[in-house]
């Protein structure tokens, strides 16, 4: 594989990560996704941090970087600190702090993923696409019914939203697979769909995203990354990270967003 002249911006390296990611072997397929979910770390991160995060071994993090277009990891890692200027988020110290002082305490971890909802909430404004939430708001707001899908660890959050468009009094329908059901056929001209879906993201709802694509119906995403099948589907794309704690994540940053695209599309249909 060659490769090209290193991405100007985090959105053409965004872009770049995603045409390369699909054609990469197993190792730099690695490094890949664990950027593509993490791309708020790389500005404060060590290689062999990154590496580490993503399985492999350091040197295979350098091969990726190039791949990308640099001439190293440093150089990848200054786009990103410069994007940061004056602000980059330093959660990994914090968390590592509170890990080494405690024995893993109901307080403790309350702690830790207060910090972590913290950290995501400061992310979401720095890497939100304004443009992209005016055209879902646009989208959204345009829809004569509004279906929304949400399966798994997406499902509190496209219920909040369903929530909040029912107690605005805007027209709304909550998709779910209880019985097995297919609702899809509720789905008409006119309307529109918004899917919320995290990695390793549901087939049902990306196959639901995709007959109505189809059909011509517009389609608002809250996904995880911006590498993901969902881009490639003609969808309009708001992409938040969160930071984890071990294992699990919260959803502080994600249900953030959804609160404010709800209320702006209430306000919007109001006017």
């Amino acid at each position: 594989m060659t490769e090209a002249g290193a991405p100007a911006s985090v959105k053409e390296f965004e872009e770049r990560l995603l045409d390369v990611s699909v054609t990469l072997p197993k190792r730099l397929k690695q490094c890949a996704d664990y950027v593509a979910a993490n791309t708020d770390r790389i500005a404060v991160s060590t290689v062999a941090e990154m590496a580490d995060g993503a399985g492999v071994q350091p040197s295979a993090f350098m091969r990726f970087a190039q791949i990308m277009g640099f001439s190293g990891y440093s150089e990848m890692q200054k786009l990103f600190r410069e994007s940061y200027v004056g602000g980059w988020p330093d959660y990994s110290t914090r968390l590592d702090h509170l890990r080494e002082k405690g024995e893993g305490s109901a307080s403790l971890l309350l702690a830790e993923f207060v910090e972590a909802g913290r950290s995501s909430l400061e992310n979401l404004l720095k890497t939100v696409d304004p443009q992209a939430l005016e055209e879902a708001v646009r989208v959204l707001s345009g829809a004569n019914l509004i279906h929304i899908v949400g399966l798994r660890r997406s499902f509190p959050v496209a219920s909040y939203i369903a929530y909040a468009f029912e107690k605005m009094q805007v027209p709304a329908m909550l998709h779910s697979v209880a019985g097995r059901l297919d609702s899809s056929s509720a789905i008409r001209p006119g309307d529109a769909l918004l899917a919320v879906t995290f990695a390793p993201y549901s087939s049902e709802t990306l196959d639901l995203v995709e007959a109505v694509r189809g059909r011509g119906v517009p389609v608002v995403a809250l996904t995880d990354t911006v590498v993901n099948p969902l881009r490639k589907l003609g969808t309009t794309l708001l992409t938040v990270s969160e930071v984890d704690f071990g294992a699990f994540r919260s959803l502080s940053a994600t249900l953030c967003l959804a609160i404010a695209l709800s209320v702006a599309v209430g306000t919007q249909r109001s006017v």
